[in-house]
């Protein structure tokens, strides 16, 4: 464990504290979502500010195995973004008859 004192400190405690913080506004957000889109744009924030909070949590405590952690699930995070995102255009799309049938 790194040794933090002084300013550095409490920098990063406060940012532990605001993306706490933020990360339960965002889960929130994420059960009272108006619609499916708004949801999904939470569910994506609450997964970013995790990973940014796996890596501030690594810089204070000195444990880099947390930064492949965040990495994987950055990655994961993009992925089900997309995933949904195409959903969300195959759902709202409008359904146009085939030609082939008379």
């Amino acid at each position: 464990m790194i040794e933090l004192s002084g300013m550095a400190a409490w920098v990063l405690s406060g940012c532990l504290a605001a993306l706490g913080l933020s990360l339960v506004l965002s889960f929130i957000r994420l059960l009272r979502g108006p619609s499916l889109p708004d949801r999904i744009i939470a569910l994506d924030l609450v997964a970013y500010q995790a990973v940014a909070l796996m890596l501030t949590y690594a810089v204070v405590m000195g444990q880099p195995n947390f930064l492949e952690v965040a990495l994987v699930l950055a990655l994961i995070a993009f992925l089900g973004t997309v995933a949904f995102a195409r959903y969300l255009e195959y759902q709202t799309a409008p359904q146009t008859p085939s030609s082939d049938s008379p």
